[in-house]
């Protein structure tokens, strides 16, 4: 499903050229659940960005699929993300202006891909039924990260993405959101990968892999 191959990736600060990322390799299946850990600027945001390729790596490979991530187009990186890929981040992202109904609809109908008997599985998996309706100021922490993430496979992808997406809710929640997560993604089948500071929440996916001093350890 996913396979990293090689990958390195260096910012210029202060003037000087800081590597990142050092040769990461790193493979995720089809229905697997990954978990990866690592300290604060470790370079992990940054692997999910160069996935995403909502940035260009200096070197190596991203393949998702029978796709070379690193050699498409900026039109191509933002068609992959529209189509075939799952985002979930610590802050929602969710659109103010569209209630949860449009917000979880809202990726799969750009990607042309609205599948409304899906949808209604994952309002009533998620427990949405009742805020349809309302608008993300109206909803609990709790509640805009279901939404978020029901927008994310809503458009059923390759591969979900989530940067900390429960570092702003509680413990219980946390736990909640995370399984509901996990139940969702062995059922449509996708890979996915999930940032975390959390070792309790890592342990609870497939596998855990770690990224120090540029590379997995």
């Amino acid at each position: 499903m996913l396979s990293i191959r090689n990958l390195t990736k260096s910012y210029r600060s202060a003037g000087e050229q800081v590597a990142v990322l050092r040769g990461v390799d790193l493979a995720v299946a089809a229905g697997e659940s990954v978990a990866l850990t690592g300290e604060s600027g470790s370079g992990k945001s940054t692997l999910l960005h160069l996935i995403a390729g909502l940035d260009q790596a200096d070197g190596g490979e991203v393949r998702l699929a029978d796709t070379c991530v690193s050699d498409l187009t900026d039109a191509g990186r933002a068609a992959l993300r529209r189509d075939r890929l799952g985002l979930v981040f610590q802050q929602f992202n969710l659109i103010p202006s569209l209630n949860v109904r449009d917000n979880l609809a809202f990726q799969s109908r750009i990607a042309d891909r609205h599948d409304p008997a899906w949808q209604a599985e994952l309002v009533e998996r998620l427990g949405l039924d009742g805020l349809l309706h309302r608008y993300p100021e109206q909803l609990s922490g709790g509640q805009q990260q279901r939404v978020a993430i029901g927008r994310a496979l809503a458009v059923k992808p390759l591969l979900l993405l989530a940067d900390e997406p429960t570092g702003n809710l509680d413990e219980a929640t946390a736990d909640d959101v995370l399984a509901l997560t996990r139940d969702l993604v062995a059922r449509t089948g996708c890979g996915f990968l999930m940032v975390t500071h959390s070792e309790r929440l890592a342990a609870t996916l497939d596998r855990q892999v770690h990224l120090s001093a540029g590379r997995i350890a």
